[in-house]
């Protein structure tokens, strides 16, 4: 049974794990901005860039993905801004119309391509492939600690372990700076801190843990794990700090649960398949939100400023 584990579920549980600690980590800092919608534009305009930087490099390495991912980022700036000016619209209308236009063009490119090979098509990229990262080299829990063994861990294990390190770095380090910006702008300004640097540097840093998470998880889990996790520690909290923690503690939980489910949920109730593992951590996700709205000691807070977060 062990063994078994180790080879077939330890690295996607990993994955996923890392996956939704890396998008709830900066996902806090977007909701107590109102800027939540941001990591689902993001997971819309990075698919058309991955696509194509894939198409463009045959690879599906780290520094080509973020380039495609940023130079879709790029192109989403200037078509907001081509409408905003030429339809005279709101700048959300505008935002809108090109996100889900980048999102149906990325979708439309996967179909119309060969990207099978490497596990980038319309499923994979709204699904992940949480399910097919196995760990063929593993023989027991002993293959922790056979340098043979961890050379075969799955690619996407790595790529998400730096980016959720990178990540708790950059928060710690710039706890303050992100604390102060993020409750009282003007001090902030007042004070000399580089306010909009700051603000594009969380979005970046999204960004960066949209692009790593997505080849493994998908879209789905990035979007659920920017704000399910965030928003339910809200609910439980009134303390930044605090918030932080348990929006870990419930980005781990939905990965463990959602994982588990996925695989042996159907089981428990005679059916003979398993659903994905992406949809299912998504889904967990959304009932510990709903269980926060429902008996977290601060639901009747819902819709309070930030400024009453310390």
């Amino acid at each position: 049974m062990g063994n078994e584990f180790v080879q077939f579920s330890l690295t996607p549980m990993l994955i996923g794990i890392l996956a939704a600690v890396a998008c709830a980590l900066p996902g806090n800092f977007l909701i107590l901005r109102r800027q939540a919608l941001i990591g689902d534009a993001i997971s819309h305009v990075v698919l058309p860039g991955i696509v194509v930087a894939f198409l463009v490099t045959g690879t599906v390495a780290a520094i080509p993905m973020l380039l495609g991912a940023a130079g879709a980022a790029l192109v989403a700036v200037v078509l907001i801004e081509a409408i905003k000016r030429l339809g005279r619209i709101e700048p959300g209308a505008a935002m809108g119309v090109t996100f889900t236009t980048l999102f149906a063009a990325g979708v439309l490119i996967l179909e119309q391509t060969d990207t099978s090979s490497v596990h980038l098509d319309v499923e994979h990229a709204l699904m992940g492939n949480l399910e097919s990262l196995i760990w063929f080299r593993a023989k027991g829990w002993g293959s922790l600690l056979d340098p043979v063994a961890l050379a075969a861990l799955p690619d996407e294990l790595g790529r998400i372990a730096v980016v959720c390190a990178l990540v708790v770095v950059l928060m710690i380090v710039f706890w303050r700076w992100l604390k102060i910006s993020t409750f009282d702008e003007g001090f902030a300004q007042a004070v000399g801190l580089p306010v909009t640097a700051i603000g594009l540097g969380l979005v970046a840093t999204a960004a960066v843990a949209a692009v790593a998470a997505f080849d493994a998880v998908g879209s789905i889990i990035v979007i659920a794990m920017f704000i399910c996790p965030p928003a339910a520690a809200r609910l439980v909290t009134n303390r930044l700090e605090h918030q932080v923690m348990w929006s870990v503690v419930f980005a781990v939980l939905s990965a463990v649960l959602g994982y588990v489910f996925a695989g042996y949920g159907p089981l428990w109730f005679g059916s003979q398949n398993a659903v994905s593992a992406a949809g299912m951590i998504a889904a967990v996700s959304g009932v510990i939100l709903g269980l926060a709205c429902l008996f977290g000691p601060h639901r009747s807070r819902v819709g309070v400023g930030r400024e009453e977060v310390l």
